[in-house]
């Protein structure tokens, strides 16, 4: 899997890095864009993938984001992972501002005065129990919210992963380049290497074959004397 953990972190770890990641806010937009642009796939499908779970997330329909981003993800050809990685931006702090957004709008385009508090402990069930006053003015405020949303994350991260697939071929390309001229230098040393090994044994042929001559004319001149 491409976001387990090798050892897994124990049940209130996980809470509290929903709530409040250790890292930071920071850098844990770093660490899903590191995320989104090493999945695979054109920038087209991760982002329209995100785009998907991030529009999810502005609607009333709690406890089946992942499935409807998934839904979304497969009719319009986009990265399953990523429309899982998209409804991050529906959170323990994003999601009283959504609701109360979506609910107002529903209400106003419906014509009716914000009468009706939100409940903090808000839930699938108290949303469906109450179909007119509460889930029609959410999902009728959360359509255009939603379109708005998926349009804007598409934009945003199909330019962040063209981005970083783009740095990412570049550094492959100069990593290769890099190797090919080690190894082109590997093989001029070893010729070098070659040929210094080479050189002594020319030059001490020619002070053999003279030291040979000048015996034998030492012999030849000993047989004349005698």
């Amino acid at each position: 899997m491409v976001f387990r953990r090798r050892i897994p972190l124990p049940w209130h770890h996980q809470v509290r890095e929903l709530l409040w990641p250790r890292r930071g806010w920071t850098r844990l937009a770093l660490y899903v864009r590191h995320r989104l642009g090493r999945l695979p796939g054109t920038p087209y499908r991760i982002a329209a993938g995100f785009a998907c779970g991030a529009a999810i997330s502005f609607t009333p329909f709690l406890g089946l984001h992942f499935v409807l981003a998934a839904l979304g993800a497969v009719l319009l050809r986009a990265n399953i992972v990523a429309s899982a990685i998209g409804t991050v931006v529906g959170n323990p702090w994003t999601f009283p501002l959504i609701w109360y957004w979506i609910y107002v709008l529903g209400q106003t385009l419906l014509g009716r005065e914000v009468s009706t508090a939100l409940p903090e402990d808000l839930s699938l069930g108290y949303i469906f129990d109450r179909p007119l006053e509460i889930l029609w003015p959410m999902t009728l405020g959360g359509l255009p919210t939603a379109l708005a949303a998926w349009v804007i994350a598409y934009l945003i991260v199909h330019r962040i992963v063209s981005g970083y697939q783009q740095a990412r071929r570049i550094r492959r390309v100069r990593k290769k380049l890099r190797r090919r001229a080690q190894e082109r230098g590997q093989a001029d040393k070893h010729l070098d290497l070659q040929r210094d090994s080479q050189e002594p044994v020319s030059q001490t042929a020619p002070a053999q074959e003279g030291r040979g001559d000048r015996e034998d004319d030492a012999i030849f001149a000993s047989r004349r004397q005698h």
